[in-house]
């Protein structure tokens, strides 16, 4: 089964060793789970939250759970400090399977009617905002973190869409079997959803035991030489105690390299933040209600429906025979293109497939690229750098779209409604083409520098 799997996925994916291919298998698994688990309690964040606090206070919410972010950030880079990756991968898992529980019930008390205090349901509206906003960071970061720390650059433009492949298949599957469950039943609240995603997450955690206790120990090395873990053992002997929980954002502001990671997936966000709020905007015209709701999840299903088609298709050859470079610089060269679109059509079904395929190329050809990214670097830019750029590089970008996005209605109140759309759309070509130009000469020297330090086999940072 397994000879001929690999068989299947020569094309699309590269050729494996029996070993290698059921090592990145495993890790799809376990990517599938986090994935899962996201898309079941993703649509319930912002539904629950307009349910308890009321949708217009989302943009709200998005403020404070970038400021909360900062401090739990903190807390899992220093958790990091003090326990083994295997040991990490039990405890979040834990800590969110617990907090999933905990608010299954919570939430069925708030829906269902039994608690009714007004301030008490705002309160637990923020904080499961919040709560949905960290998984999407921490436990990710957390995965890939782990993937980099096992993966040499080499199999890893194999290994990684192989992943990717496996985890966004969870993406179709689990938004409509488990989210829309219990509508489908008759239910009145989300609890049994959210039992659902809290059982997973303990599920996931024997998933991941069994990756590091089947995967042969020559297979879960990392990048890193010995010669850098010795030195890096004897600095941090020489200091007498553990790195502190800001090594993270030091190292972060510190390197070009990873400032270069940064900026590359802050200014994809930014960009998509511009298209997305446009695209709801038109959407809200047309459909309203529960209608509005079932479009955005055809949406939702559609972007990880076209991913899976790509990397069916074989775009992670891109990095593989043209390099991590170009692969790197497909994806402004194509938002460049998606931009002119942008600007010269006013179309609800163009804005439907300019998200649909922006989001499809980033999950299957952005990201990828950007995790290998981190393989060539330090244990600690692997977990605690990592944790900082994916956590606040995405929502800083958005926020900064946010932002100019509030430029709309004022210019419209200024100038009037077709004027001032135009003045909007004027102002994102002059902002957007220079950050485009800026974003590719920063893919080029990550590109380089990443396929430099691979080959002479040296971290970067």
């Amino acid at each position: 089964m397994i000879k001929f799997l690999m068989k299947c996925c020569k094309f699309n994916f590269g050729e494996f060793e029996e070993q290698e291919f059921r090592k990145f298998i495993r890790l799809g698994f376990i990517y599938f789970m986090v994935v899962g688990i996201y898309w079941i309690i993703r649509p319930l964040k912002d539904s629950v939250f307009a349910q308890l606090v009321g949708a217009e206070y989302i943009p709200f919410a998005k403020t404070v759970s970038l400021c909360l972010m900062i401090p739990f950030v903190a807390i899992y880079t220093k958790l990091i400090s003090m326990y083994p990756r295997e040991k990490i991968t039990s405890i979040i898992p834990t800590f969110y399977g617990i907090a999933i529980c905990v608010f299954a019930c919570v939430i069925f008390l708030c829906q269902d009617g039994i608690y009714t205090n007004s301030i008490g349901k705002s309160i637990v509206g923020y904080i499961w905002y919040f709560f949905v906003e960290s998984w999407a960071s921490v436990v990710f970061a957390m995965f890939w973190a782990i993937c980099t720390d096992v993966t040499d650059p080499k199999t890893a433009k194999r290994g990684f869409p192989l992943v990717y492949f496996v985890g966004q298949i969870a993406g179709i599957i689990t938004p409509v079997l488990i989210t829309g469950m219990p509508k489908r039943l008759g239910l009145q609240t989300d609890f049994l959803s959210l039992i659902t995603a809290g059982i997973a997450a303990f599920i996931m955690i024997t998933v991941t035991k069994y990756f590091f206790k089947a995967t042969p120990k020559e297979l879960l090395v990392a990048f890193e030489s010995e010669e850098d873990k010795k030195k890096a053992a004897k600095e941090k002997e020489a200091k007498g105690k553990k790195p502190g929980f800001t090594e993270g954002i030091k190292l972060l502001f510190s390197h070009k390299y990873l400032m270069g990671i940064f900026f590359a997936i802050l200014m994809f966000e930014l960009i998509t933040t511009i298209f997305d709020y446009n695209f709801k905007m038109a959407a809200a015209k047309v459909y309203s209600g529960t209608e509005l709701s079932k479009y955005l999840g055809e949406y939702g299903s559609c972007v990880n429906i076209i991913t899976v088609l790509f990397l069916l298709l074989g775009i992670s050859n891109i990095s593989r025979f043209l390099g991590l470079g170009i692969a790197l610089i497909c994806t402004p060269l194509l938002l460049g293109c998606a931009l002119f679109g942008f600007l010269a059509l006013d179309s609800l079904n163009f804005l439907f497939v300019l998200m649909v395929s922006s989001k499809a190329i980033n999950y299957a050809l952005n990201n990828p690229s950007l995790k290998q990214l981190y393989i060539p670097t330090s244990e600690s830019a692997r977990f605690k750098a990592q944790a900082w750029i994916e956590a606040f590089g995405g929502r800083i970008a958005k926020e900064a779209g946010s932002v100019f996005n509030m430029t709309l209605l004022p210019l419209k109140a200024a100038f009037g409604e077709l004027a001032g759309k135009a003045y909007y759309l004027t102002l994102t070509g002059v902002v957007g083409y220079p950050l485009i130009v800026l974003w590719i000469i920063v893919a080029v020297y990550l590109g380089k520098t990443c396929k430099k330090a691979s080959d002479e086999k040296k971290v970067v940072c």
